[in-house]
């Protein structure tokens, strides 16, 4: 939906356009303030791709049918839905989700405002212009790594502009990360207005019928969507000149969308009217009714008022239909929690909510930070604070203009069947580890890799200092980062990290790798359960840590046998409680957290690994495409490594489905053949027997 444009466009009295996420044209429509470095030193949208012979696939974006006059921007492609068929996309296996949308409870709530059963969130987020979108990750760590599922109900991936491509679908990556955390992702189509280089020609395409009353690129978009994985679209028609019969055709298209694409989401957002032409609402009403009985939910312009608000939540149960349905719009684009809301016009602190809310461009912790800033770290301390308010704590999240997710919201999880396991690695970093050791120097982001997170950035009980929780990237267990405890315990500090309905047997036991910095004192260690709600924590001794940082340790504790005499065997929620020793302040690391049963016989190998194109880049490098068989069995991702001289491994990249990009192959001591070896990797991080292949130079 909204791109803010590089200069204003008249949309009428108090109206605010929804722009595609990239140039609606080359001059007119730019990317926010410093979005321009987001992607680090990669090309601008497919010029990276030219760079490496046009082997980097890409997020796939498409027109309807007809193409812009002309020709397109240095690295883009342009295409006609029309004519794609999943036989004839090269990058399909890149671009498949393979993680299925998990299911989702709702625990207590954190604190006495968030509700469950009323407003959700419904995020619009652009992790790149269109043609940006890397399938597979990329080597940087500046990414917009979201991590905030627990009070997500839906994520958008925004996009879509005149110059690029109108439709754009969502890459694996997000995907997988989002379905893990059981959050639906709905790609984008987008009919920009006629000042950003719309045409009406594009929207009579998008919703043409065929001769037997079908709309053939309705039919389009359902199987993109069956074929990539991903769970529905977002439709976004701003292009203005139409009339009745247009408007009925389009009402008629989201109805076709929905009924057929059965089990897919069809959110609507508030431009077109019935009468064909755009006229912002921002209010559910007799003007554009028939798009939300037609449609799964709409998202309403910005500039919605308290009347407007209340009258859309009635009128959409007056048409049988949930008010939370309907989500107000929040732009965070320009100014992140600065932005003014009244938020008592939609969760009310007191009393019933009266929609669900939508926030666009979220991204805004990411962007708006200054280049020399844009660390892993300084993001997710913004991001956590965009989500939970500027206390860190949704127990008790601070009481002021901003009022964030946390405080309205209630939070979910999908803890809910063992094994589970995390490492706390948030889906990008500067390096890469494997139980402790650095195997991967080169910064990188790859979202499916992202392990689930504890939901709640922080909820502490101590009697002292709250010390200070963050995600950290300057040492890790395994991925790209680790849990960090750091202060002064003047008191224990119990740190709750996951709700759970996780089943407890005589055999479950509960793994932690954790270790203390140099320079922290010592620390006394205890995990946290509790099989009841409100939570009561039960403490098992998980060791003493000495002072001084001396290295990675593994404590593994019978959850089973503990807690035999309970009265409930249903894990509820996990935390630590850590108890200074001697005084000193603590830097206590979490590396992994793991619950299982009995030990299984490890994953099983992937199928035959091969380069099915390769090319030769600058100074002993090449990029590769590579495919392989599925394991059979449970599969969480697959890891891919390069083996050194020596026998050394040295990280390429993994990936949740069966074929992956590598950029930069690195030859090592002039040798004429580098092998490359895969393992299937399980829920528990077990990694299978690697099949491997030779790439030579």
């Amino acid at each position: 939906m909204i791109e803010r444009p590089a200069q204003p466009v008249p949309a009428g009295p108090g109206r605010r356009l929804l722009l595609g996420a990239g140039a609606a044209t080359a001059a007119a429509l730019a990317l926010p303030a410093g979005r321009a470095s987001a992607a680090g030193a990669r090309p601008t949208g497919r010029a990276g791709a030219a760079a490496n012979g046009g082997l980097q696939p890409y997020a796939a974006y498409w027109f309807p049918d007809s193409l812009p006059s002309g020709s397109p921007g240095e690295g883009v492609v342009w295409r006609s839905l029309s004519s794609w068929t999943p036989a004839s996309d090269p990058d399909l296996a890149f671009n498949r989700s393979t993680v299925p949308l998990a299911k989702r409870f709702t625990p207590p709530p954190a604190n006495g405002t968030a509700r469950a059963g009323q407003a959700r969130v419904s995020a619009l987020a652009a992790f790149d212009h269109t043609a940006g979108n890397p399938a597979q990750g990329s080597a940087t760590a500046d990414y917009y790594a979201l991590t905030h599922w627990a009070y997500l109900d839906e994520l958008v991936f925004w996009g879509g502009s005149s110059a690029e491509g109108l439709i754009l679908a969502p890459n694996a990556p997000v995907v997988d990360a989002a379905h893990r955390n059981g959050v639906p992702v709905l790609g984008t189509v987008f009919l920009p207005p006629a000042a950003y280089g719309g045409q009406l020609a594009w929207t009579r395409d998008l919703v043409r019928r065929a001769a037997d009353g079908s709309f053939p690129i309705a039919d389009k978009l359902i199987a993109v969507a069956r074929a990539y994985g991903f769970d529905g679209w977002f439709l976004n028609a701003e292009t203005g000149g139409g009339d009745a019969a247009l408007g009925a055709a389009m009402r008629d298209f989201v109805g076709y969308l929905r009924q057929h694409g059965e089990g897919l989401r069809v959110t609507w957002y508030d431009a077109m009217t019935e009468a064909g032409s755009v006229d912002w609402q921002n209010a559910l009403n007799d003007r554009n009714s028939a798009f939300f009985r037609a449609s799964g939910s709409m998202f309403l312009n910005f500039n919605w008022t308290r009347s407007g608000l209340a009258a859309s939540g009635k009128l959409a149960e007056r048409l049988g239909r949930d008010r939370y349905e309907l989500w107000a719009g929040v732009d965070v684009e320009s100014n992140g929690w600065d932005t003014r809301v009244d938020w008592d016009s939609v969760v009310p602190a007191a009393g019933r909510h009266v929609t669900s809310f939508g926030f666009y461009r979220p991204e805004w912790t990411w962007t708006s930070l200054p280049k020399d800033k844009r660390s892993p770290a300084e993001f997710h301390a913004r991001d956590d604070r965009f989500w939970t308010g500027p206390s860190l704590d949704p127990s008790a999240p601070a009481d002021g203009a901003w009022r964030p997710a946390a405080a309205s919201v209630a939070d979910r999880s999908t803890l809910t069947a063992l094994p589970f396991a995390t490492a706390f690695n948030t889906g990008h970093g500067t390096g890469w580890y494997e139980r402790g050791e650095r195997t991967g120097d080169a910064p990188w982001n790859h979202l499916g890799l992202q392990d689930r997170l504890p939901g709640r950035r922080w909820v502490i009980h101590t009697d002292g200092a709250r010390p200070d929780v963050s995600f950290d990237f300057a040492d890790a267990w395994r991925g790209g980062s680790s849990l960090l405890v750091a202060g002064a315990l003047g008191s224990p500090a119990t740190v709750e990290l996951f709700t759970a309905r996780l089943p407890v047997s005589a055999a479950t036991v509960v793994e932690l790798a954790h270790r203390t910095d140099a320079g922290s004192g010592g620390v006394r260690v205890e995990l946290a359960v509790s099989t009841e709600e409100p939570y009561r924590f039960t403490y098992l001794d998980a060791g003493t840590l000495h002072a001084g940082g001396r290295g990675w340790s593994t404590a593994t504790l019978r959850l089973g046998r503990a807690l035999r005499g309970a009265k409930a065997r249903t894990l509820r929620a996990v935390g630590v409680r850590l108890t200074a020793v001697d005084g000193a302040p603590v830097r206590w690391r979490l590396g992994s957290l793991a619950i299982r049963d009995a030990h299984a016989s490890g994953p099983r190998r992937p199928g035959a690994l091969k380069v099915t194109a390769s090319r030769p880049g600058a100074d002993g490098t090449a990029a590769l495409r590579l495919s392989w068989g599925r394991a059979s069995g449970p599969v969480r991702h697959y890891e891919l490594h390069q083996i050194l001289p020596g026998g050394a491994r040295r990280f390429l990249g993994g990936t949740c489905g069966t074929a992956f990009y590598v950029p930069s192959l690195r030859r090592a001591s002039q040798e004429a053949a580098t092998r490359v070896e895969l393992r299937t990797v399980d829920e528990l991080f077990a990694s299978s027997d690697p099949v491997s292949t030779t790439f030579h130079w």
